[in-house]
């Protein structure tokens, strides 16, 4: 594969969708799906109607007609749901694997990457959350299925994903590692997925090639580790430092908060890039990495190129609703963006990037008042019982139900539950008994305040490809 300059950051939930990858793609960069939640988006959009069709045409293109027969069943409502009525709830993964849900995993990564390859030869890729572990391989493997030339994997260590990837590029079992707390007795579970348990009659399986594999690091000495203990073989770096948007690597060492409750980086968290040109490896570097002078500076550090995210975002392509992304780019363009790194929002541990804007979650009042319900569960964590068996919570859950399954109360304060607001950024929030509905709560990194650069107050609308065109203008705009 011919090694792109950009490489489209996969953002959010379905911000950076099959559009925005396709129109990336299309002019020879690296557009990058958002692995995300892409089975509850799925569901969603077959619950909405599917008005355009696109869904239902890939599935016609499903190497598992059947199967995609029973997703169609289970979820497709003709003519979309009624108006004001809550989506229905899709299965949640488990580590034993719960039939439903990865058939739904398996079917959602083919549809995205299939759309975002049609109409064009060039390679697209996929961005998942290593964090988000009970998905990983029946997504891999519908993703591989259509296609999906890069894979790309931030927010924890991604070990035994190149073995995954082997593995499925045969239609062999596959492997990953279920991290379980409180795990004294029993330790981490092993999960396993069989292609083989999906093959319909006495079809042959269509012949996969493994994908390039990507992991994002935030420091020269975690690419060294990879490089001596990976499980197969990986393909270059992307180097995300703590600008960018969506999870950040906590700081090395003893964790210190800003005046204003930022996590404190230092000369600790800066990479050595001579370890990784020594290494012999494409990088690409990431974090306000969005302006043709940054692009040059990469180049001339050794990078391959960059890995921008925040431009995209606000792109016409982006999935962001379009009040969001409009609201958004005013508040830049008259001087008031704002990203606040919190330290304790995400559930996952992580540092999350909140871009400032009312009437969101980012608005500490509007926060309070939302009633703690987890009810997606992307982002929970398995834990073991008292009695060695598996279950599951999540710090942003209600508080009672959290301490009730040994989760401790500290934890909890702060935590946001941002499977929902996720999805309600790209305009699918789920509407509640009370009548109201799940509120966003929109990532962006530093490059906010930048975005200027692609577009004014008289015309605030750009694409994809002016965002490119600027990136490679090499300062000449």
């Amino acid at each position: 594969m011919k090694l792109p300059i950009i490489i489209q950051g996969g953002m959010g939930a379905y911000v950076s969708s099959w559009r925005l990858t396709q129109a990336v793609s299309r002019l020879g960069q690296l557009g990058v799906v958002s692995g995300t939640a892409l089975d509850y988006i799925l569901s969603r959009r077959l619950q909405d109607g599917d008005p355009d069709g696109r869904i239902r045409r890939a599935l016609e293109h499903f190497p598992f007609p059947r199967m995609a027969r029973r997703i169609l069943d289970a979820h497709f409502i003709p003519g979309g749901r009624k108006p004001n009525t809550p989506y229905r709830l899709t299965r949640l993964h488990l580590v034993e694997g719960e039939r439903a849900a990865q058939e739904l995993c398996v079917a959602s990564n083919f549809v995205e990457i299939f759309l975002a390859r049609e109409g064009h030869t060039n390679p697209v890729g996929i961005n998942y959350l290593e964090k988000i572990q009970l998905p990983h391989l029946p997504s891999l493997y519908g993703a591989m299925l259509a296609g999906v030339a890069v894979v790309i994997v931030g927010a924890g260590i991604p070990m035994e994903f190149p073995a995954a990837l082997a593995a499925l590029a045969e239609h062999q079992p596959a492997i990953y590692t279920i991290h379980v707390a409180d795990a004294q007795a029993g330790g981490d579970c092993r999960m396993i997925f069989d292609p083989a348990l999906f093959r319909e009659s006495a079809q042959s399986l269509p012949p996969l090639t493994r994908p390039q594999f990507l992991p994002i690091i935030s420091s020269d000495a975690l690419a060294l580790i990879l490089c001596k203990k990976m499980k197969g073989p990986l393909d270059g770096f992307v180097v995300e430092g703590p600008l960018a948007g969506g999870h950040n690597a906590p700081p090395r060492g003893l964790l210190k908060l800003t005046a204003d409750g930022q996590p404190q980086y230092g000369p600790r968290d800066e990479v050595n890039l001579e370890v990784l040109r020594k290494l012999g490896l494409p990088f690409w570097l990431a974090g306000s990495y969005g302006s043709p002078e940054r692009v040059q500076s990469a180049l001339a550090a050794g990078a391959a190129g960059v890995q921008v995210g925040t431009p995209f975002a606000l792109c016409v392509e982006s999935g962001l609703t379009p009040e969001l992304r409009h609201a958004l780019i005013h508040k830049a363009l008259t001087g008031q963006a704002k990203v606040f790194t919190d330290p304790i929002a995400s559930p996952t541990g992580f540092p999350f990037k909140v871009a400032e804007l009312e009437g969101t979650l980012s608005d500490n009042a509007v926060y309070l008042n939302r009633r703690r319900v987890c009810d997606l569960g992307f982002l929970r964590e398995a834990y073991r019982r008292a009695d060695g068996s598996i279950g599951y919570r999540c710090a942003a859950e209600a508080e009672a139900a959290f301490v009730a399954k040994g989760g401790k109360p500290e934890l909890i304060k702060g935590r946001k539950c941002l499977c929902n607001a996720l999805i309600a950024n790209v305009g699918m929030s789920q509407k509640l008994a009370d009548g109201s509905e799940e509120l966003p709560l929109v990532t962006l990194g530093d490059d906010f305040a930048g975005i200027g650069r692609f577009c004014s107050l008289d015309k605030p609308d750009y694409t994809a490809a002016d965002v490119i065109r600027i990136l490679l203008s090499g300062g000449r705009t």
